[in-house]
């Protein structure tokens, strides 16, 4: 598509997103070339099995791949006139080749042998070459700022309050893990994508005609694409397998967006614990010259929000009425949209987290916010141990005391004559935790965040061979 007529498209992903690798592989010119493939490989095996002689063969193959091979604007203008792609695609081929290679052309083939087996090599070679590496690109951004940050102090926050102190490395962590199990799913599942040869029905009547072993004939034909066939097929291939793999796309979608949801909302001015790179040219607002906005995360997130509600189309497509109707005729043609999306959102996300800035004053600052409210769990939990028979409630009503005043919680908790018994029972470690001064407290308080950090970056690392 020329740079001209770029513009006058309909679908973003062919203007404001369009990506020349995505394209290679996603565009419907790369679908007939592959649709072209499948019926090369039709004529392969006919040639190999004596049915057509290699000369007839070397014609059907230069009508698929030569220098004057078929065009994708050349077959969509052959539907114009007859209503049928597929069979456009067939007559397309038919005019290249002499009338001893013309029977053998599309020989035996339904459409959808065609399209269901087209549509599996390309979503693998997608996946393979396209969505995984630029998910491995993403996971090896997040593994890199999990090593590196992990003792990094950072209050932990769960429904928007603050928690219990955690590090960075960790938050970071839990990222590395999600986004490590879809990539090691969406391995697997795309290696369970199947095509077909199977014929009109799926029972091979065309190909039993001719063969006596018209399921080995199917793996033949498919094995020449590096795809295996469907253990069951009607005029279509199973929808389930693909409807799993791209589930499990949608799935790391999900931890993107709520990455990218995590970074924009530490980045806001009142948190600012981290921030997006910002570009020396960049602009942020056409009237406030001041904005820096995280312009990669929101569109990671806004790529999820088209992407998740397709999903449900996906369910509806798994119908189809006996062996075949022709609902998902339209909506079928959009799946490689979600590919595109998701593909770009991971090279988003990478980028975006190559480029973050990790405030660590800032960090520090917001765990103060509190006044040492934040220790009250290892407070409790060392009064309860201790024998304190309502060591919750107590330490509750001595964090709303510390609020009201303003002071310190461990300032008020060891003014209180009633607590005063316990601390005699404390041990060295935990008054050493309660007793520190309250900048250094919580950074005897972050569990095992640091080493767990440092473990779940260097397995992943390992699991997907990433230096």
């Amino acid at each position: 598509m020329s740079e001209f007529s770029r513009f006058k498209a309909i679908s973003p992903l062919d203007f404001r997103y369009w990506d020349r690798d995505a394209s290679s592989l996603l565009s419907e010119e790369y679908f007939i070339i592959r649709k072209l493939y499948v019926e090369f490989a039709l004529a392969t095996v006919l040639c190999r099995r004596g049915l057509i002689d290699k000369a007839a063969f070397d014609e059907i193959a230069a009508a698929c791949f030569g220098a004057s091979a078929v065009t994708a604007e050349e077959v969509y203008e052959e539907e114009r006139r007859i209503g049928h792609d597929i069979r456009a695609l067939a007559n397309c081929i038919q005019r290249r080749v002499s009338d001893r290679a013309k029977p053998y052309v599309h020989l035996m083939a339904t459409s959808q042998d065609i399209i269901d087996t087209a549509n599996a090599s390309r979503y693998w070679q997608a996946i393979q070459n396209l969505l995984l590496p630029r998910l491995l690109e993403l996971e090896s951004a997040l593994i890199t700022i999990a090593e590196r940050e992990a003792e990094t102090l950072q209050i932990g926050r769960t429904h928007g309050q603050h928690a219990v102190p955690i590090t960075f490395g960790f938050a970071m962590a839990g990222y590395v893990s999600r986004l490590g199990n879809c990539i090691e799913e969406i391995k697997a599942l795309a290696s369970r994508i199947r095509g077909k040869f199977s014929g009109a029905v799926g029972a091979y009547n065309a190909l039993k005609l001719l063969f006596d072993d018209p399921e080995v004939v199917e793996s033949e034909v498919l094995a020449e694409l590096g795809i295996k066939p469907a253990e069951h097929s009607t005029q279509i291939v199973q929808p389930e397998a693909l409807m799993r793999l791209l589930h499990e796309v949608v799935l790391a979608m999900g931890i993107m967006a709520n990455l990218a949801d995590d970074m924009r909302n530490l980045s806001r001015p009142e948190i600012a614990e981290v921030g997006e790179a910002f570009g020396p040219d960049q602009v942020g607002s056409s009237t406030m010259p001041h904005k820096r906005n995280p312009i990669h995360f929101e569109r990671v997130k806004s790529f999820w929000k088209i992407v998740m509600p397709r999903y449900t189309t996906l369910f509806l497509d798994q119908l189809s009425e006996h062996q075949r109707d022709g609902t998902n005729l339209a909506s079928s043609r959009t799946y490689p949209e979600a590919l595109g999306y998701a593909t770009f959102a991971a090279h988003e996300a990478a980028q975006a987290m190559r480029g973050l800035s990790v405030y660590r004053e800032k960090c520090q600052k917001n765990l103060e916010l509190s006044r040492g409210s934040i220790m009250a769990e290892p407070l409790y939990v060392s009064l309860a141990v201790h024998g304190h028979p309502d060591a919750h409630e107590k330490v509750r009503q001595l964090t709303l005391k510390a609020e009201r005043s303003k002071n310190m919680l461990m300032e008020i908790a060891e003014a209180d004559p009633e607590l005063k018994p316990y601390w005699e029972k404390m041990t060295a470690r935990q008054e050493g935790l309660l007793f520190s001064l309250p900048s250094l407290s919580p950074s005897l308080y972050t569990g095992i965040a640091a080493g767990k950090a440092r473990k779940i970056a260097a397995e992943w690392k390992e699991k997907l061979g990433l230096k």
